[in-house]
């Protein structure tokens, strides 16, 4: 009876110091300095605090030019001021552990490995995934907003503003986009003193989007020349719309082929189906 006590104390000891420890942890590792930062996105915020507790623990696997890489691919996608590059990692290490759960759970009698390893690489590789297509989306809603955005700038450089005034009426005229995000920061980098030509080259690099590097760089040639803005600029924009019409001409040839695969898999054979069941209901009842 004695040792029966004993033994519950003891467990009850051990499992009121492990929860201790980990919320010692969370309070320790699991926060994450906000003030200055944007919000995360809403699958890092739901699991923050493993993201922080994984970032600061695996942190030290992410260094030099895996780090770098990182934190380029997080501008290119305009997450540079809501996640660093090792909470990034630990949300691909949250993930893992996740997926890894999830599989174990949801994988059949005996499968218990194969569901873990699944999930755990499924939910390893799907903040990457993630990322990837939020850059794209960030990509075509810049292309589609550029057009306006440089018969504004043309316009008010033809008035008489100089390129920063024209940016700044721009931004104040169009609709909230990526775009508009970043023109403001290359703004507010000019206002801090630095000069217009390397604003508008770290723009460039930070997006890495071919027709924004071809926008900065006719701006910064037009600028080291002393030519006239204006015809330069207009066209640009002749040339995003040109862009955004052959995309649009793209997406419309390439229609008929994606549907060919949901045609031939489930549209052919109830067709087949709906035509031959008659046929073969008259030869089993003709005797045939």
């Amino acid at each position: 009876m004695h040792d029966t006590l004993l033994i519950a104390l003891l467990v009850g000891l051990a499992l009121s110091v492990a929860a201790f420890a980990v919320w010692r942890l969370v309070v320790e590792l699991g926060g994450a300095e906000t003030t200055y930062r944007d919000r995360p996105p809403s699958g890092f915020r739901w699991l923050w605090p493993a993201v922080n507790i994984f970032a600061n623990t695996f942190g030290f696997l992410l260094r030099g030019e895996r780090e770098a890489a990182v934190l380029a691919r997080l501008r290119k996608a305009g997450q540079e001021y809501a996640l660093t590059p090792h909470q990034f990692f630990g949300g691909k290490i949250a993930g893992l552990a996740l997926g890894a759960v999830l599989g174990v759970s949801l994988a059949a009698e005996g499968s218990s490995l194969l569901g873990a390893v699944l999930g755990g690489l499924f939910g390893f590789v799907y903040p990457d995934i993630w990322l990837s297509d939020h850059t794209k989306r960030r990509n075509l809603a810049i292309l589609k907003a550029m057009p306006f955005f440089l018969d504004i700038v043309t316009l008010s450089i033809e008035a008489g503003l100089n390129l920063t005034g024209a940016l700044q009426k721009a931004v104040d005229k169009c609709k909230p986009s990526p775009l508009m995000t970043e023109i403001n920061r290359v703004l507010r980098d000019v206002r801090a003193g630095k000069p217009r030509i390397d604003a508008l080259r770290d723009l460039a690099d930070r997006l890495d989007y071919a027709p924004v590097s071809s926008l900065v760089s006719a701006l910064v040639q037009g600028e080291l020349m002393g030519s006239s803005l204006g015809p330069i600029l207009r066209a640009q924009s002749d040339q995003r719309r040109t862009e955004r019409f052959q995309r649009a001409e793209k997406l419309a040839m390439e229609a008929p082929v994606k549907m060919l695969g949901p045609l031939i898999m489930f549209i052919f054979p109830c067709t087949f189906i709906v035509i031959g069941f008659p046929i073969v209901v008259k030869f089993l009842t003709s005797g045939i």
